[in-house]
């Protein structure tokens, strides 16, 4: 799958990593959900590491759309919340 972290570019993610991001990505919408900030910056900071833990760059010349978008490093807890929806960043 392609996933795009805003700022920086698209990585290719394999589908195997989709439980493990979907964990990150609960522990991340429960912190903004529940405005505890101690929680969201190592939250983001986690999902972030592991997608460009697991991602390789996408080829310049591939034009697939990202089929997930996830913030910036320096996303505050407000840019997080107008991306999330009802499934969290990460459907499934």
């Amino acid at each position: 799958m392609i996933v795009r972290i805003l700022g920086e570019g698209q990585l290719e993610v394999p589908e195997s990593a989709a439980d493990e991001l979907n964990e990150l990505d609960r522990e991340l919408e429960t912190a903004v959900e529940h405005g505890d900030e101690a929680a969201f910056g190592p939250a983001l900071a986690a999902l972030l590491a592991k997608v460009r833990a697991v991602g390789s760059p996408a080829k310049p010349d591939d034009l697939r759309p990202s089929e997930l978008i996830v913030p910036h490093d320096d996303a505050t807890m407000a840019d997080v919340r107008r991306l999330l929806t009802d499934e969290g960043l990460i459907p499934g």
